[in-house]
């Protein structure tokens, strides 16, 4: 007969609730977001009162007030009596334009100077080496500060101007270059430009899936050249040629006219493309040593020369393990623009600095840099995520 005591065979021993590895799990979630919410609440309310200690209102009606301070370099209109808000997206611009156009730059020189990595020509492979270790190994400050100091701060007054091609000049107030000036009809140019871009999109697309189907190769790059220098130029033509030019001058103690580019954004353009460019060449390098040797041999084996087999073979191939640490450069690009400051350009952090000390509103000033910066990196991480997936290998 069985006793009380008994137990139902093969049930499982209960185990204290504390010793259960599912509740001291969500009892350890808890504790960790109940303390996050305390920390949080804390420096809200240190916060607003060390702001009402001060006397300083929170919240961003401050964009709405007269600026009072000038930005020598925008893209947009802009004066003293243009409000804070105006003067940030001022700022915003110049980063955004100094991100761009370096990030195009970077990558060019990046794979270049990868590929010369790789060359069998020792001088080439030994330049490339010694540009890849120099500029790697030195901070982006030093590197702007060498631009800026070291090279366009030399470069004679206005009126000894280096004479560039088409009109242009180089001085140590910057490049001087012709300024384009579009008469009427001029948007059927630029209406061209844009279906010649569609056009090539759908013309690659086509003779991808016809080089899929038959193996037969379709002059994509000649065409593409053809679309998109030829519908412009058509367009040009049959409008009447609507452009004339404004060539910069010398005047008294300067130059007028024409477009002036900067030595503030000179020196931080160059600087981030070439520091970053070094980093891009060794990702470049290591990309292309990672596909297989073999891959070499066979494009070699059905006649490719070297430069097709790199172009057409090892490239695409190489391209899905550059593009995924290649976005990191990017990023590293784009927040390394906030050194601007150390020179005077007026980018974001610049303009946000000086709205900061005339306002005093702390907050919101590193709030608007958080976001945007945080926008930008995800932004620039989204783009590249979704090129690196249209990259990649697809099974059958």
């Amino acid at each position: 007969m069985a006793t009380p005591q008994s137990t139902v065979e093969g049930a499982a021993p209960r185990v204290p609730l504390f010793y259960d590895p599912r509740v001291r799990g969500i009892a350890y979630q808890v504790l960790v977001f109940a303390g996050l919410v305390a920390l949080i609440y804390w420096i809200v309310g240190n916060t607003t009162a060390n702001l009402q200690r001060a006397n300083i209102a929170s919240g961003f009606d401050f964009l709405q007030g007269r600026a009072g301070f000038d930005i020598g370099d925008s893209l947009v209109e802009y004066s003293s009596d243009s409000t804070y808000g105006r003067a940030l997206f001022v700022g915003f611009l110049n980063t955004l334009r100094v991100a761009i156009v370096g990030i195009i730059t970077a990558t060019l020189i990046g794979f270049i100077i990868g590929i010369g990595r790789l060359s069998k020509n020792w001088l080439i492979n030994r330049i490339c080496l010694v540009y890849v270790e120099v500029f790697r190994n030195i901070p982006p400050l030093l590197v702007i500060f060498f631009w800026y100091f070291g090279v366009l701060s030399v470069l004679p007054l206005p009126r000894e101007s280096i004479d560039l091609p088409l009109g242009s000049y180089l001085n140590s107030r910057g490049l001087y270059f012709p300024r384009f000036l579009w008469g009427e009809g001029a948007w059927l140019v630029l209406l061209g430009l844009v279906l010649g871009i569609v056009f090539t999109f759908f013309v690659r697309r086509w003779a991808h899936r016809r080089q899929m189907a038959t193996g037969q190769q379709f002059p994509v790059f000649w065409t593409s050249v053809a679309l998109i220098g030829g519908l412009p130029l058509l367009a040009f033509v049959l409008t009447g040629l609507p452009l004339s030019f404004e060539f910069p001058e010398l005047s008294t103690f300067n130059l007028r006219g024409g477009v002036q580019v900067r030595p503030e954004f000179l020196a931080l353009y160059l600087a981030l493309s070439f520091y970053t460019a070094a980093f891009i060449a060794e990702i470049v390098r290591a990309g292309v040593l990672g596909v297989s040797h073999g891959q070499s041999e066979a494009a070699q084996a059905l006649g490719l020369r070297s430069a097709q087999s790199m172009r057409l073979v090892i490239i695409p191939q190489a391209l899905r393990i550059i593009i995924p640490p290649l976005t990191s450069q990017y990023l590293n690009l784009t927040k390394n623009s906030s050194l601007a400051v150390a020179i005077g350009y007026p980018d974001l952090v610049a303009t946000g600095g000086t709205t900061l000390n005339q306002t005093g509103q702390a907050i919101e000033v590193v709030a608007i840099w958080l976001v945007v910066y945080l926008g930008l990196s995800l932004g620039t991480a989204g783009l590249m995520n979704w090129y690196n997936a249209r990259m990649a290998l697809v099974e059958r």
